[in-house]
């Protein structure tokens, strides 16, 4: 984000860090880049189409998850060709109000204050830190090792959580006086990731054993670290809410997850880098054919009807995580070709409206931490007799993908340029009539 924030603040433009890419290093990169964004968000539609059928399998099993899945495909096809006022602000309402209770609760459990049952009128503190411990044995490696490996075994599902985060810098050219606002929202990203991802995770080691027989076991809800924590202490009614409440924020998801996908395409299109008919749009502006052809791609989902929700959700989880990081390898690259074009044409970097002293040693670190993740994130099919074919190609696909788009669109686009100014006058008269308006309204302070 630090990258992403620099870049933007200094060149706001339509598309952001993917039209920075094709900026600051090779348009070639840029088209990659915006099919790589694509099918991310395509994948992850699947994927959540594929959780809400895992979800509703906590109440029922006797219904074929193809009717589960149905109905969230008609969900989220119905809202983005209708659309849906306030829906999304009402969910991410609902989202923050449940993992703020989860967290509330949790904190309760571990101090006692729930039922009397397991042990949970009595604190637990760190009980379960000390037996059996925060990390377990991976595939039985024992020592150090085997908990090394259980740590990175987790890296790419820590990264689907993640992903998204950059698609701040796509609304810098529709945002009011980026240059301002853009910092603003960036100081914000890392306390959602510690109040949310961090605590949250933090909570449910403290209330869970990390050898409970139903973590990673099973294919259903039923499995979640927060409803076996509410299970065990007794509280029959809060898991079902729970598992509703995340339900119909997987549904927004999708939603969100199809429009996102769409407007990538028909973006791409408009550009020439797509067929030019799925830029054609519907008298309301939805570009309908984008949004079909998106839809259709998530329909995927359906695997899961014969492989099992919880498996084919694991599977695109993978492919959404390595895509998401290959965006965020090529963000760092774009940022270091950014700085090294502003020394090559004798810009400085006191000039830009934003800066931090960490962006050039967080590129690096991006760059490498990322490589290691990625050659080595599907390292546990090469243990002998440990083969699976659906697991190799969800870690490395995305590897080829990427790279195969790539070398198509450089072979037929044949260019490479790099361009700092272009646009940037209209940029800065822009910032400074903002700041001109923003300083000649009336202060209501007394």
């Amino acid at each position: 984000m630090l990258l992403v924030v620099e870049m933007v603040t200094y060149l706001p433009v339509q598309g952001g860090h993917i039209r920075l890419a094709g900026r600051f290093v090779d348009p070639a990169l840029s088209a990659a880049m915006g099919w790589n964004y694509w099918y991310c968000w395509v994948f992850i539609l699947a994927a959540e189409i594929s959780a809400s059928a895992v979800l509703i399998s906590y109440w029922t099993t006797s219904i074929s998850s193809a009717v589960w899945m149905t109905c969230g495909l008609v969900v989220v096809l119905a809202v983005n060709i209708f659309g849906a006022r306030y829906y999304g602000e009402a969910e991410f309402c609902m989202k923050v109000i449940t993992i703020t209770g989860l967290i509330i609760m949790g904190i309760i459990l571990d101090a006692g204050g729930g039922p009397d049952k397991f042990g949970y009128r009595t604190p637990i503190g760190f009980q379960f830190w000390r037996n059996p411990g925060p990390f377990v044995q991976y595939f039985g490696i024992e020592g150090t090792t085997g908990r090394f490996l259980g740590f990175f075994a987790v890296l790419t599902q820590a990264a689907f959580s993640l992903i998204g985060a950059e698609m701040l810098a796509l609304a810098a050219a529709e945002t009011r006086n980026p240059r301002k606002i853009l910092p603003q929202a960036l100081r914000t990203v890392w306390i959602r990731v510690v109040a949310f991802y961090v605590l949250g995770v933090f909570i449910v080691a403290l209330i869970v054993p990390s050898d409970h027989e139903r973590l990673g076991t099973s294919s259903t809800a039923a499995a979640s670290p927060y409803v076996i924590a509410i299970e065990r202490a007794g509280i029959k009614v809060l898991p079902s809410i729970i598992n509703a409440a995340i339900l119909t924020s997987a549904l927004s998801a999708g939603c969100a997850d199809l429009y996102t996908t769409s407007r990538t395409l028909h973006s791409l299109a408009l550009n020439g880098q797509a067929p030019k008919i799925l830029h054609r749009t519907a008298r309301n502006g939805v570009p309908y054919l984008a949004v079909l052809f998106s839809w259709a791609i998530g329909c995927l989902s359906y695997l899961g009807v014969s492989q099992g929700s919880g498996n084919v959700f694991n599977f695109m989880v993978n492919l959404t995580a390595l895509s998401g990081v290959l965006t965020w390898l090529s963000i760092a690259i774009t940022y270091l070709r950014f700085r090294a074009g502003m020394r090559a044409q004798g810009i400085s970097r006191k000039s830009l409206p934003w800066r931090s002293r960490f962006s050039h040693v967080a590129a690096w670190w991006t760059i490498f931490l990322i490589s290691v993740v990625t050659i080595f994130s599907g390292w546990t099919v090469f243990r002998p007799g440990n083969w699976d074919t659906a697991a190799f190609f969800s870690n490395y696909l995305p590897i080829a993908l990427f790279a195969t788009m790539y070398l198509l669109f450089k072979w037929r686009m044949k260019s490479r340029i790099m361009y700092f100014v272009t646009g940037l006058h209209a940029i800065e008269a822009d910032a400074e009539r903002e700041e001109a308006a923003a300083a000649a309204k009336p202060s209501t302070l007394l």
